[in-house]
């Protein structure tokens, strides 16, 4: 017989909100900067750089977020009710995010160097969206 499954609002419940919200500012944020700042800058000569500036202010704290939700979240799964191709993927994940957080710093402390901070954007953005999509398969 099915089990019936009840809707409230618990503490897991928060974790889950909280990681998805920050897995939201962090890699939206790095489709909608990549977007916007090139066209600020050149409309605005200088205006670029604070809006990056700006948005690290809310990105880092919303990684940081998101790395404590999704540890807080393994912890939350008994290890007897995964196997081990999911705990592979949990660790490719969690790869995939720390090579994310550290193409994100290349980027940001890269100064003039184009080629460098737009490869370092690269590797950050596409890093992270794979780790959505295995975060999405878990």
């Amino acid at each position: 017989m099915n089990e019936v499954r009840e809707v409230m609002f618990d503490v897991d419940t928060l974790r889950v909100v909280l990681h998805v919200l920050a897995v939201t500012v962090w890699i939206g944020g790095q489709i909608v900067v990549g977007a916007v700042v090139p066209v600020v800058g050149r409309a605005f000569p200088g205006s670029g750089k604070v809006a990056a500036k700006a948005f690290s202010r809310v990105a880092w704290p919303a990684f940081g977020i998101a790395v404590v939700t999704g540890l807080w979240g393994m912890l939350a799964i008994p290890s007897e009710e995964t196997s081990t191709g999911w705990s592979m993927l949990l660790g490719i994940k969690m790869l995939l995010v720390l090579i994310s957080g550290i193409g994100a710093l290349v980027h940001q402390n890269a100064g003039d160097n184009a080629a460098k901070r737009g490869a370092a954007a690269g590797v950050s953005l596409l890093c992270g969206l794979a780790a959505l999509v295995m975060g999405v398969m878990l």
